[in-house]
């Protein structure tokens, strides 16, 4: 895990494959989202009234191991990194439609350990990591409601559409293998479907990364990813607003790296598993505690996740706009 490229022992070649495989560490266990179709979202598309503002905050730690292509000389690859991120958003109508927007800003450090071609290294990272943007509406069963008509409404099927935006904000340093920051933006639309049972609901995500080009790539080189599919499902309980527990569930596959045209020998791809549960603290505040870990791992980070969050919400006074 050095910070500089070793000699090449058999040419261009084997040197590509040893920077293919530093960009799994980067891409499934530096980066605070640890690994873009890794995320476990429940709830991403629960009805809201329009007007609702929130601010959040999360501490993370993630700690495993990374599996390569046994044609790499990596053996014994683990990281510890932790994060800390400040979002805020808000929901508002679009037109006669609930939407939402919110933002997420966050830092994180730590260290990656293991061996390159049997000796044994380590690096640490600190610093701020890519931003991310997130727009969403409800296109059936979120409808615009004003507070007092969403507390009568009657819960029912909510389809949505999504985009996740990763803005190249974080640390990185072109010179360095493993950096903070990608330097490249990445875009994921995705489609949400969530269906209320009594107290049950069941939920369904699927969507696609897609990502542009980094320019500036260790030794002036130009690297590539290749879409990545996501797909998510939660099984979740509600005991009452605000208190609720859910089982979640993820799969992703794809994301080939490519380096000056030469991709990567093998695709990631696996399963997680985890529980997130939330807690109400007063009226406007709640915790949320989640857990996850690598089922299946055919390629990537095999790590578990320990996530603590806060959130607080305000409810403003928007009218929901009158249908034509």
């Amino acid at each position: 895990m050095r910070d500089s490229a070793p000699r090449p022992v058999g040419g261009r070649l084997d040197n590509l494959c040893w920077i293919g495989g530093v960009l799994l560490v980067h891409t499934l266990l530096i980066h605070p989202g640890a690994g873009r179709a890794q995320e476990l979202d429940p709830r991403s598309y629960a009805a809201n009234p329009v007007g609702a503002a929130f601010a959040l905050a999360a501490f993370r730690y993630s700690t495993g191991s990374v599996l390569f292509d046994p044609t790499l000389p990596f053996s014994d690859v683990t990281a510890d990194f932790y994060s800390v991120s400040a979002g805020f958003g808000g929901t508002f109508a679009l037109f006669t439609r609930t939407a939402s927007g919110a933002v997420l800003i966050p830092y994180a450090w730590g260290t990656v350990k293991g061996k390159v071609a049997e000796q044994l290294d380590s690096i640490e990272r600190s610093g701020f990591a890519d931003a991310r943007l997130r727009l969403a509406v409800n296109l059936v069963g979120g409808k615009a409601l004003r507070l007092p008509e969403f507390a009568q409404r009657r819960p029912g099927t909510i389809v949505g559409t999504s985009v996740t935006i990763v803005l190249p904000t974080g640390q990185y340093f072109p010179d360095k293998l493993i950096n903070l920051g990608t330097n490249r933006w990445a875009f994921k639309p995705e489609v949400g479907l969530s269906q209320p049972v009594g107290k049950w609901t069941l939920e369904l995500y699927g969507g696609c990364w897609f990502f542009t080009q980094n320019s500036s790539f260790f030794g002036g080189q130009v690297k590539q990813e290749r879409p990545l599919l996501s797909l998510q499902s939660h099984i979740g309980y509600t005991f009452k607003p605000r208190l609720w527990i859910t089982g979640d569930a993820t799969f992703y596959s794809g994301g080939r790296t490519v380096v000056e045209g030469q991709p990567a020998a093998e695709r990631q791809e696996s399963t997680r598993l985890g529980l997130t549960f939330s807690l109400p603290v007063g009226r406007v505040n709640s915790v949320k505690f989640a857990w996850s870990t690598g089922a299946t791992t055919r390629l990537g980070g095999d790590f578990d996740a320990f996530t603590l969050g806060w959130q607080t919400t305000f409810i403003g006074r928007a009218k929901a706009p009158t249908p034509p």
